[in-house]
């Protein structure tokens, strides 16, 4: 059976990984660090000013979590829903 279709191209897919929305990022770490006592909007700006990831709680696997977003990715995502909320879209 092997040699029968050897002029056509098989396909191998892989399971793709689990894409996790940067939305869905910044609510997990927004919860960690309020659950831990700490002002989570001044925690992700230095996080995100500086790129040390222990301004982020480890709680509930957040800093392990924000570090598989791209910083300027946080900011985009930031930025588009405050624009979003301050009706600027057209």
């Amino acid at each position: 059976m092997m040699g029968e279709n050897i002029d056509n191209t098989q396909y191998f897919k892989t399971k793709p990984e689990i894409e996790i929305q940067v939305k869905e990022v910044l609510d997990l770490v927004y919860n960690a660090m309020d659950e831990k006592g700490y002002n989570p909007v001044n925690q992700i700006v230095g996080y995100i000013m500086s790129g040390d990831p222990t301004y982020i709680t480890s709680h509930k696997g957040a800093r392990s979590m924000i570090m598989k977003v791209e910083r300027d990715e946080l900011v985009e995502e930031l930025l588009t829903e405050y624009i979003r909320n301050r009706s600027w879209e057209r």
